[in-house]
């Protein structure tokens, strides 16, 4: 046993002591923020796009108007959806509504700016190109707006000439700065659909301010459910198991492919050193193998705490009502032991395949060679964990969640949505049935693998489970 602590103690001690552990430790809850702030920011930072619009011909007036008229019910939309996102951070964070508004406002806006963010603004049309008065002329004109240097605040992004074609539909011919900035473009596609559908209508006999007013409405519909946290709305609450599931499954995903792929190289490294047989000539594979398991297991779960720490110091901060939140569900709700009970068979299941695996490696390349195919049947559960958010009981998700490699990451994900217990008490039995099995067999590969060159093959690592090492 104490052969098995030290080599424990030297697996956990030969990275944890490095530098390079620590700033990939911190990396992962860093860009885990950068991923959600980054398109708030790249919303925040985009510039609005200077938009000319150009009647052409008698045919085509009154376009520019409903143009003028969908950029106001968009910016309506726009106000609302950021009012929205406003009240939703004054619940999740306790906080009075004002409170929220200056904390927005030394934060340079946030989330709220960017969602009220418009896309395009309408500026006048120079007085050379209404003096141009063929069509080469304001093309000639068109094109020395759009590649003239000016300052930004006097920059034209657009130019936009409507018509009609010969079926009497709203057309438009878009000049853009950018060849590959298709927002305007996009913009005047919708608004002219928008224009159709009001002449439509008006064709019909119906008022088009009647339509003007439907396009703008927004229903306020909310979801109520007797198994919401009131017995009748449902909150962020109620969808914070949900949540929680989802986030438990991917972080499941991440910690045990990352701790077996540490083991994978630990032990390949070794063997390629010869230091593996330095090790066998004091302690058994058995020890050896017990220990680095352990290790690499400390290692996930230092891992897992600075990552929980960051993440709960950060809640506890900026939203500290959703904090609490979150550790009712996590501890009273028994969520934490969902999460531990099926992350420890999940580490013991992955880690020692991988090492035995890593026994027969001796190169780099012959660890790429099978990582590939693992992964990829590994990247199965992370596709259909997205469906357990919403049907968690669909059919495929049962049936998934009982094959035991994939139990894991699929049970934390379906937790919320109550299971029940058969299926909680068989898929673990299965999942540690196939964690003793694989204890089993990579125990006699990994045996048979660090004591021979052989290279890792179907023949050799059947022959290994079948000789124990021998």
């Amino acid at each position: 046993m104490n052969r098995t602590l030290l080599i424990a103690r030297r697996e956990y001690a030969a990275y944890a002591m490095t530098v390079g552990f620590w700033l990939s430790l911190l990396a992962f809850p860093m860009f885990a923020v950068l991923g959600g702030a980054i398109p708030i920011l790249m919303r925040t930072s985009e510039p609005v796009r200077a938009v000319v619009l150009v009647e052409e011909g008698p045919g085509a007036e009154g376009l520019a108007g409903s143009v003028r008229e969908s950029l106001a019910a968009d910016a309506a939309r726009r106000a609302a959806r950021a009012a929205e996102a406003q009240e939703a951070a004054v619940k999740a964070t306790g906080l009075p509504k004002e409170a929220v508004e200056q904390a927005e406002k030394q934060g340079g806006g946030g989330l709220s700016e960017a969602l009220s963010r418009q896309r395009v603004r309408l500026v006048e049309t120079p007085a050379e190109l209404s003096a141009a008065g063929s069509v080469e002329g304001q093309e000639a004109v068109v094109r020395a707006l759009l590649t003239a240097d000016v300052e930004r605040d006097a920059q034209i992004d657009s130019v936009v000439f409507l018509t009609r074609d010969e079926a009497g539909q709203p057309a438009a011919r878009v000049w853009s700065r950018r060849a590959t900035d298709d927002t305007v473009e996009d913009f005047i596609r919708d608004a002219l659909q928008s224009a159709n559908r009001r002449q439509v209508f008006e064709s019909a006999g119906i008022d088009g301010s009647v339509v003007v007013e439907t396009e703008r409405f927004r229903p306020d519909v909310k979801l109520f459910s007797p198994q919401s946290a009131s017995g009748g709305e449902v909150s962020f609450k109620d969808r914070l198991p949900g949540i929680i599931g989802l986030a438990s499954a991917f972080l499941l995903w991440s910690l045990i492919i990352t701790g077996a792929s540490i083991l994978l190289n630990s032990v390949m490294e070794e063997k390629s050193n010869k230091i593996l047989e330095v090790l066998l000539s004091s302690a058994s594979a058995t020890e050896i193998l017990t220990g680095k398991v352990l290790g690499v297991a400390m290692l996930t779960v230092t891992v897992l705490l600075v990552w929980a720490g960051i993440g709960s110091a950060g809640l506890l901060f900026s939203f500290p009502e959703t904090a609490r939140d979150i550790g009712s569900i996590l501890l009273e709700g028994g969520m934490i032991w969902y999460f531990v009970a099926y992350a420890v068979g999940g580490y013991l299941m992955y880690a020692v395949l991988f090492a035995a695996i890593g026994a027969f490696c001796e190169t780099p390349r012959d660890a790429q060679t099978l990582m590939g195919p693992i992964m990829m049947v590994l990247v199965i559960p992370i596709i259909v964990v997205q469906l357990a958010l919403r049907t968690p009981d669909a059919p495929l998700v049962k049936i998934m969640s009982w094959v035991p490699f994939f139990t894991p990451f699929l049970m934390p994900a379906r937790a919320p949505s109550d299971p029940p217990m058969f299926e909680i008490a068989g898929t673990m039995a299965g999942m540690f049935a196939t964690a003793l099995l694989m204890v089993w067999i990579a125990g006699r590969a990994f045996r048979a693998g660090a004591l021979s060159d052989v290279k890792l093959s179907w023949k050799s690592f059947a022959g290994a489970i079948r000789g124990g090492g021998r």
